[in-house]
């Protein structure tokens, strides 16, 4: 027998709420260890960061780490930057503190 659309709403609803809670946990996650690794003394455009970012998790997935800025496209970020040097801590260029 079909679930009535209303049961299915709810179900969606649950599934939003849990989503949400492990992206948060996630988040949460990764902003510590960003944090314990100095990037938060770092200036550094969020899009150059993301690309960073990018470039790590292809390389713990087992891909070549190149960013694509596919992803996200649609939010104006291209992930064409200095994402290899970040990746590796060098400097981009911008103002860090010694």
């Amino acid at each position: 027998m079909k679930k009535p659309s209303s049961k299915i709403r709810e179900e969606i609803a649950k599934l939003q709420d849990q989503l949400k809670a492990a992206e948060t946990r996630e988040a949460e996650r990764i902003g510590r260890i960003a944090l314990k690794a100095g990037l938060g003394e770092i200036d550094i455009e969020e899009a150059a960061l993301q690309a960073a970012f990018e470039d790590i998790a292809g390389r713990f997935r087992g891909g070549k780490g190149a960013s694509t800025g596919k992803k996200n496209a649609g939010d104006g970020r291209t992930g064409n930057g200095p994402s290899a040097a970040l990746a590796s801590g060098a400097d981009a260029g911008g103002p860090s503190e010694a």
